[in-house]
């Protein structure tokens, strides 16, 4: 077990590494900030980050504000994944149905 919490170490340590130099210090707040509020966004975020600086189109430190146009971009397609259509059948129910039930003696 001490083997696994090793590796686990090991890659919050690569992470952070990395996230330490492609974050601005105030960039690197805000997204503390989310992870305190909710840690499963802030994880999301920083997968997102890391996947775009491994493949090369990161080529600065990004500042709070381009965090701010990502975070953006990752809600709206958040958005678009968790959109509900109620779509009501026609000929179910009539306003006199209910009294029907009602009035079933």
């Amino acid at each position: 077990m001490s083997l696994q919490l090793t590796q686990l170490q090991h890659t919050a340590e690569a992470r952070a590494s990395i996230l330490s130099q492609i974050l601005e210090p105030d960039a690197a707040d805000r997204l503390g900030r989310i992870r305190l509020v909710k840690a499963s966004r802030a994880e999301d975020v920083e997968n997102r980050l890391i996947m775009l600086a491994r493949s090369g189109q990161l080529r600065q430190k990004l500042s709070e504000a381009q965090l701010k146009d990502i975070l953006g971009a990752m809600s709206e397609q958040q958005e678009k994944k968790e959109t509900v259509k109620v779509s009501r059948r026609k000929g179910g129910w009539d306003d006199d149905d209910l009294e029907d039930l009602l009035n079933d003696d």
